[in-house]
Parts: C-alpha cells; sequence; structure tokens
C-alpha cells in the first residue's frame, strides 16, 4: 500500500498541564484533530498533499485559538499583520505573503502567488492588491480582534518589548499553525502560517515566509513547517537544513529532525519546534520546549493528537 500522511501544528511553548485547564485542553484536541482529520481525508480521497495541507491550515486561521489568521497577535500599532507560505514538494514552486492585513486565510492568498504569479513572496499593499484581483476574502478589523490578544497587547503596547506566544509570563499558549503531507501520489507539500510577534514593530517578518528557513518541501526528501523563535529559524536554515541532511548525508527524518531541533537550535539558544513528514511516510514531531499542539494521522493509523512531552 502506498503511504500516505498529514501533521499538523499549532505552536510550541511553555506549555505544561498546569497551563490549561481540562476544559482548554479539551477545545485545542479537538480543533486539532478536526484539522488533522479535515486534510487526511483529502488524502484518503486521492487528493493532493497541496490541496490537505491548504485546508488544515484554513481551519486553524479560522480558529480564534492559534496565531494566525483569526487570531492574529495584535502589532505595536494595534493592528495584524499575517505572513503564510506554501510549498509543492514536486516542482519546488512556492508561494508566500508577508506583513498583509484584513486577509481571511493567508494561506489562500500564498497559494494564490505559487499558482498565479511568477513570483515566490508578496508583501504589504502589494500582496494585498494581489489579493483583490484573485478574488482572495478580506474581512474588517472586528473579525480579527479578540478579548484575550487585546489585553495581551495592553500589557506592552507602551513599551519596546515584544512578545512571543509562547512565552512563560502568559497564562495561555497559542502560536503559528503550519501543515505537512504526503499524498497518495508521492508528493510532498508544507504550509505555515501566523501571526508573529504581540507588539512586533517595523513591519518585522518572521521565518514562516521564508522558503527554506520556516517552509520547505521536496519529494526527494521531506516537507518541514516550524514553529519557534523566528528569527533563530531564520539564522538556522532550519526547515531547508533538515532536508539537507536527509540529502547529502544519508540522516533518517528522525534523525535529521533531531540534529537540528535539539542540537543545533539549542546550541544557538532557539525554542520551538517543527513537523515532518518523508518521502516514504515517516512523520517526525520534535520540539525542545515544554510543550507543542501537534497531530497527525497516517494511512489508516488512529489519529494522534498531543500538547505535552509524551
Amino acid at each position: 500500500m502506498t503511504n500516505f500522511a498529514i501533521a499538523i501544528h499549532g505552536g510550541a511553548g511553555t506549555i505544561t498541564a498546569a497551563s490549561l485547564t481540562s476544559q482548554q485542553e479539551k477545545v485545542y484536541r479537538a480543533a486539532l484533530q478536526e484539522a488533522v482529520e479535515a486534510g487526511h481525508q483529502v488524502l484518503a480521497d486521492g487528493g493532493s498533499s497541496l490541496e490537505a495541507v491548504e485546508v488544515a491550515v484554513v481551519l486553524l486561521e479560522d480558529s480564534p485559538l492559534f496565531n494566525a489568521g483569526r487570531g492574529s497577535v495584535f502589532t505595536k500599532e494595534g493592528k495584524h499583520e499575517m505572513d503564510a507560505a506554501i510549498m509543492c514538494g514536486k516542482t519546488l514552486e512556492a508561494g508566500a505573503v508577508a506583513g498583509v492585513k484584513n486577509i481571511r486565510n493567508p494561506v489562500k492568498l500564498s497559494r494564490a502567488v505559487m499558482d498565479h504569479s511568477d513570483h515566490v513572496m508578496l508583501s504589504g499593499y502589494g500582496a494585498e492588491e494581489f489579493a483583490r484581483n484573485h478574488g482572495i476574502a478580506f474581512e474588517n478589523e472586528a473579525y480579527f480582534f479578540d478579548a484575550f490578544r487585546y489585553r495581551q497587547w495592553s500589557e506592552v503596547r507602551d513599551s519596546n518589548m515584544f512578545m512571543l506566544d509562547h512565552s512563560e509570563k502568559k497564562d495561555e499558549k497559542f502560536g503559528t499553525v503550519g501543515a505537512v503531507a504526503l499524498d497518495k501520489s508521492g508528493n510532498l507539500a508544507a504550509s505555515t502560517s501566523t501571526g508573529g510577534m504581540t507588539n512586533k514593530n517595523y513591519n518585522r517578518i518572521g521565518d514562516t515566509p521564508i522558503i527554506g528557513a520556516g517552509t520547505y518541501a521536496n519529494n526527494a526528501t521531506c516537507a518541514v513547517s516550524c514553529t519557534g523563535h523566528g528569527e533563530f529559524y531564520m539564522r538556522a536554515v532550519v526547515a531547508y537544513d533538515v532536508s539537507c541532511l536527509m540529502e547529502y548525508k544519508g540522516y533518517s527524518l528522525k534523525q535529521a529532525c533531531e540534529e537540528v531541533v535539539q542540537r543545533k537550535l539549542v546550541n544557538m539558544g532557539g525554542e520551538g519546534g517543527l513537523i515532518a513528514v518523508s518521502s516514504n511516510g515517516d512523520v517526525s514531531l520534535p520540539f525542545n520546549t515544554e510543550g507543542m499542539y501537534r497531530a497527525f494521522k497516517r494511512n489508516k493509523e488512529k489519529t494522534f493528537v498531543g500538547i505535552y512531552k509524551e
């Protein structure tokens, strides 16, 4: 039987059993399960890995639980600036958007950039104009407003501090979202979406939309989506590094992920994790933090959903 699989994440950080109530945990697990099973159904029906990761990420963007799309955090100016990327492992084509505002589903815009332009990354006003020309849905500011997000921003809005969603100073944890998949045709795909850092200034952009840093897919090796402190992921070229270790040094998916997440990133002081699926259907979900919202489903196996270290 040809293997097919999908994995998703909703952020990594100081996420412990003590930091979530039983009801909060139940809600998070349900959201993760819904997204991963929706993407898996696409694969089971013979759909492409690109379609599967897009479907899964859209559901995560539509949830206020996660820092992407509707749940995006506030910037220094009290706005929402979102980044996203998607990549096809078969062709190495990719699309990405950075610093976009009012886009309901940035992952759909990144897919449109890949499919309908000669570019890889568009940003700001230009990306938004492209969205209008290709029928991508916009929402008003009220759609993105969340009371907890606003309180979170209010704590630091008058300072020069920026805050990661997985900061241990918070009582609730949110994060970047992403998905990776292998379809029945043997094609890989990856996608990542985020609202960035609370109180971010100067139109800061993280690793999410940068191909090879936060998002990467190559049929010869694996598909990777990252979550964590983006500056470290950019400097370490994390997503591509996992692929390189497999392609050039013959590492297994697990070995490559462990080398990058548990050694290279740790040595740099970088916190976070990633999800990856290989061309033969292996899945790896490593993280060097207290927890990571994650899930995967392979073939007809039972769905796995995790939050804390197992």
